[in-house]
């Protein structure tokens, strides 16, 4: 069958035979270009049927009379409510003469399969058994003797014995029925064999088919199916589908289902269609009302065969709820009502109103709305619905006044949750509505605050005593405040009092927003005011604190360390006060003479920078910085700054520089230093004295040092140079008994005593660091006279003794970590030669070649040297 395709929902066109029998394949249409989802697929014409996947079936033998036959194929989506069609024609097959070409002269013959055509067996078959169903036979039986077996389902696998072969004939036999549903079909392997084994043929595989046989009735997919519509739909709407399948062969009569309604509960007119192809429950009758018909219960049937009555058919129950929609309005019970309340009386239920409504309870369609449409313009009243009741409540909001009105009638009404759905033609709904009369009681008030809520604002930080306001009450029987008293009850926050008499408010605390409980700045007081009678009334007083300017702004880091790169110091301030008491800072420097060293340019509302103008020297300054916050207020700082000749500030931890008038305190590495300078200088004197002693030089070293000349200090040997990065050199400062010289990489130290001075030692955390020397001007002031042997002796000893001690206590040997120090061989000797030829010398004059000592040599050298 040749298929034409044409776009969907127009015209298609199938060529077809003159003859078609039942059950035929005509075509295939899609049907979802038409519409995507048909639930509806029906044929204008009987002899035609369409299934959901678009193929197009004759139900019965056909032959066209005509050239050409057409009908329609009608899809429908029920839930959009779209109708598409689509228009088929049937035109007759042309048969074209082949043309025999010139090759075909020669005819050839080919070597036929011995496979026959795939077998077919009738489902439920009941015999004779066994039952020939096929033969199979090879062409090569004409030259051999060929021997037929097969294996395969059915055979020598599930369900076995079911077929076998004939040897000699190769005859395929069924020994007992088979079910279709169970077995639609089977494929085995057919050998052809000689005697002695060889297979002149390739193993054949054969195809038995079971043809499906009506033997099973359609069922319902549900036991019982259930829906719900609401009341007052339209006829057409759909309320569901019920779905049955068959378990016989698709897409053939056996499975071509039929339903149809065979009876309704209750009895009455029929309220619903049942589409016979689809399964679709619709809505017939124009008017479902669910006050006099609840539900209904339908008898449905599914049969196969189309519908025909020799078909198998199952019947099922569906059971279809009416939902209550809200067309029908409440009205009250009653008209007129009345009730009574006290004056002043506020928050007190007063009344109960009821409706009556006909749609189903604890629904949104007889759920009650009250409201008041006429007597409460001061908005005194309210009225609410009691869920489990429907009932309206009346509750006075607003105390009335017996002087102002005696009597007060409102106009209630009352609606639905849920908007109104009539059904067609039906009249519009009136609200319903009722009357009620409330009588004002007259009762003896007490005083009442006007205004019943005072607000008092209270700077921050007030006087003890300061009034702050005046809050009394009236009596509503005499309009003013005579033989009224006021006080305050205990247990609430202690910040103001009141005056008995007058009500002048004052408070008794000193109000701070950085006290616990006054942080949040706020509270609420509440005030008696009790009249001659023993009344009382009550009010509030809120007194909330005012933010004040009462913090200095403060910077909150003031050391720091600038290297080399002077990069600008970021200060930033803090206030604790709010806003607008606080940021944007102003900041000044009030140093005259460091203001033209130093500048400062604002950053952002917090922060400044400062930074050097122009090179100014290293050294520590300290500057004073006033930071002033938004509200004048003034906070003095001081301002460290380390200006330091370094690369990164880690380099100047343990070592400063300092200006005039500042003190310098030396590090760990530095007094290490000096410990071991005055040690090699010990030990220098100790060879001096040894040599005096002896003779040889006939010298004398006294303690006032009237020599300096260099002296013998036995052979000298290639020295050692101090790798060690860990000793830190001191540094040129003013104002201190020492200075150093800087010479390439090497730095010399020398002790010098002033005028008036002795050395001192003082211990802090294991440093030992000099006496302060006498300053002079900014810059160091030096003796002509050094340190006698006896001075440094007395000095270095003692303490050369503590650490030999410590050192013997520990043993990690931490501390003689600390003070033994490694000396590298230098690789040459000195070029200066040996210091020894200094102690010839017996004339200050000949002290030239000191001149050409090197540089480690030179701190000794002026060490000894007569100034």
């Amino acid at each position: 069958v040749l298929s034409l395709s044409c776009e969907a929902c127009k015209k298609v066109i199938f060529h077809v035979p003159s003859e078609l029998e039942a059950d035929t394949l005509v075509g295939r249409v899609d049907l979802k270009e038409c519409l995507q989802s048909a639930e509806f697929i029906s044929s204008s014409d009987g002899n035609f049927k369409v299934l959901e996947d678009g193929s197009v079936y004759t139900t019965s033998a056909l032959s066209l009379s005509a050239e050409k036959k057409t009908f329609t194929i009608l899809l429908k989506d029920i839930q959009e409510q779209v109708q598409k069609k689509i228009h088929v024609s049937l035109e007759e097959e042309k048969k074209t003469p082949k043309t025999r070409h010139a090759r075909d002269t020669v005819l050839k013959r080919t070597k036929r399969r011995w496979g026959p055509i795939p077998s077919v067996m009738i489902e439920n078959s009941l015999g004779p058994f066994p039952l020939q169903i096929q033969q199979v036979q090879s062409d090569t039986a004409q030259n051999y003797t060929i021997y037929y077996s097969a294996s395969g389902p059915g055979i020598d696998q599930d369900p076995k014995g079911l077929f076998y072969i004939e040897r000699e004939t190769g005859n395929i036999f069924a020994t007992r029925a088979v079910d279709r549903e169970q077995y639609p079909s089977f494929q085995i392997i057919c050998f052809a064999t000689t005697p002695d084994g060889y297979s002149p043929e390739v193993p054949l595989v054969h195809t038995i088919r079971i043809e499906d046989d009506n033997d099973n009735a359609p069922y319902f997919t549900q036991d019982l199916f259930e829906f719900c519509v609401p009341e007052n739909s339209r006829p057409g709407v759909v309320v569901g589908k019920v779905t049955a399948e068959d378990r016989d062969e698709p897409y053939t009569l056996h499975t071509t289902l039929k339903y149809r309604i065979v009876s309704q509960t209750p009895p009455i007119t029929p309220a619903f269609s049942l589409h016979g192809d689809s399964g679709v429950i619709s809505v017939l009758l124009p008017q479902l009302d669910r006050e006099l018909v609840p539900s209904y219960t339908l008898l449905v049937e599914v049969r196969d065969m189309a519908g025909q009555p020799f078909g198998l058919c199952t019947t099922g129950t569906v059971v279809i709820k009416i939902e209550d929609t809200n067309d029908n309005a409440p009205s009250f019970k009653q008209l007129q009502y009345e009730t009574r309340v006290e004056e002043n009386r506020v928050s007190v239920e007063i009344l109960r109103v009821s409706v009556v409504d006909l749609d189903e309870p604890g629904s949104p369609g007889s759920g009650a709305v009250y409201e008041i449409i006429r007597g409460n313009d001061d908005q005194a009243f309210e009225i609410t619905t009691d869920k489990n009741t429907n009932e309206g409540i009346l509750c006075v909001v607003k105390g009335l006044d017996y002087e102002t009105a005696k009597q007060r009638v409102l106009v209630i009404g009352v609606n639905n949750e849920a908007p109104y759905l009539l059904a067609p033609h039906s009249q519009q709904l009136s609200q319903s509505t009722c009357s009620v009369t409330v009588h004002v009681l007259d009762v003896d008030e007490g005083p009442v605050f006007k205004p019943c809520l005072l607000r008092l604002d209270v700077k921050e930080c007030e006087d003890i005593g300061t009034a702050i306001g005046r809050y009394v009450a009236e009596d509503p029987e005499t309009g003013n405040s005579e033989g009224i008293r006021y006080r305050i009850p205990p247990g609430q926050c202690n910040w103001i009092n009141i005056d008995d008499k007058s009500g002048e408010v004052r408070t008794v605390r000193v109000l701070d927003r950085d006290i616990g409980e006054m942080r949040r700045g706020q509270c609420n007081i509440t005030v008696l005011a009790i009249d001659r009678n023993g009344k009382t009334g009550t009010g509030t007083i809120q007194v909330c604190i005012v933010p004040g300017n009462k913090n200095f702004p403060r910077i909150t880091q003031t050391d720091y360390i600038m290297c080399r790169d002077r990069k600008p110091i970021c200060l930033t301030a803090q206030d604790g006060d709010e806003a607008p008491y606080s940021a944007p800072f102003v900041y000044r420097i009030t140093d005259r003479n460091l203001a033209s060293m130093w500048k400062l340019t604002p950053h952002d509302d917090n922060s400044w920078y400062l930074s050097p103008k122009g090179d100014i020297p290293y050294g520590i300054y300290e500057i004073p910085v006033s930071v002033i916050d938004n509200g004048g207020k003034i906070g003095e700082n001081t301002v460290r700054v380390n200006l330091c000749d370094c690369v990164t500030p880690t380099e100047c931890d343990g070592r400063t520089r300092q200006l005039s008038g500042g003190n310098v305190t030396l590090g760990l590495w530095a007094i290490l230093a000096m410990i071991l300078g005055s040690l090699l200088l010990l030990l220098i004197l100790i060879t001096i004295c040894g040599c005096c002693g002896a003779g040889a030089m006939h010298r004398q070293v006294t303690d006032d040092c009237a020599n300096h000349n260099l002296i013998i200090s036995n052979t000298e040997a290639p020295g050692e140079e101090v790798m060690d990065h860990n000793i830190i050199p001191l540094q040129s400062t003013c104002d201190q008994g020492g200075y150093g010289v800087k010479t390439g990489e090497q730095q010399t130290f020398e002790m010098v005593k002033g005028r008036g001075h002795t050395l001192e030692s003082v211990k802090g955390g294991g440093h030992q660091t000099l006496g302060s020397v006498k300053e002079g001007g900014g810059q160091p002031m030096m003796d002509t006279c050094r340190y006698s042997y006896s001075e440094w002796h007395n000095f270095t000893h003692p303490r050369l003794g503590e650490k030999v001690h410590l050192c013997r206590q520990d043993e990690e040997q931490k501390h003689s970590e600390d003070y033994l120090l490694s000396y590298n061989y230098e690789g040459k000797g000195s070029l200066a030669g040996s210091v020894g030829c200094c102690s010839d010398q017996h004339e200050e004059e000949a002290l030239d070649f000191l001149d050409q000592l090197e540089p480690k040599f030179r701190t000794l050298a002026e060490t000894c040297i007569k100034r």
